[in-house]
C-alpha cells in the first residue's frame, strides 16, 4: 500500500495538472474548494492529520473532470473510496 505522504504528493501533482492551487493554512477550519480572485483553489489545514488533509483533497477533486488527465491509480482509488463513504 502507498504511504500517506506519497499519496499526498500525487494529489499535489494532480491539482497542478488541473491548474488548481493548494493553499496550506492553519486555523480552525477543515478545508475544501473555494474561489479566490476568480481562481479555484483547494484550502488544506496543515495542522490537521495527513489522513484528514487527504480526505479534504479527495472531496475537493471529485468536483473536477478527472477523465482528461492521468490520475495515479492509488489516487483514483482513494477518491473513489471517499465518494462511497460520503453517501
Amino acid at each position: 500500500m502507498i504511504k500517506s505522504e506519497e499519496l499526498y504528493s500525487h494529489f499535489e501533482d494532480l491539482a497542478q495538472k488541473l491548474d488548481l492551487k493548494i493553499l496550506k493554512g492553519k486555523g480552525d477550519f477543515i478545508g475544501g474548494t473555494c474561489v479566490v480572485n476568480k481562481k479555484t483553489v483547494i484550502v488544506v489545514n496543515k495542522h490537521k492529520p495527513i489522513e484528514q488533509r487527504l480526505k479534504t483533497l479527495a472531496k475537493s477533486l471529485v468536483e473536477f473532470d478527472l477523465e482528461k488527465v492521468y490520475v495515479v491509480p492509488a489516487v483514483r482509488e482513494y477518491i473513489e473510496e471517499q465518494k462511497t463513504l460520503e453517501f
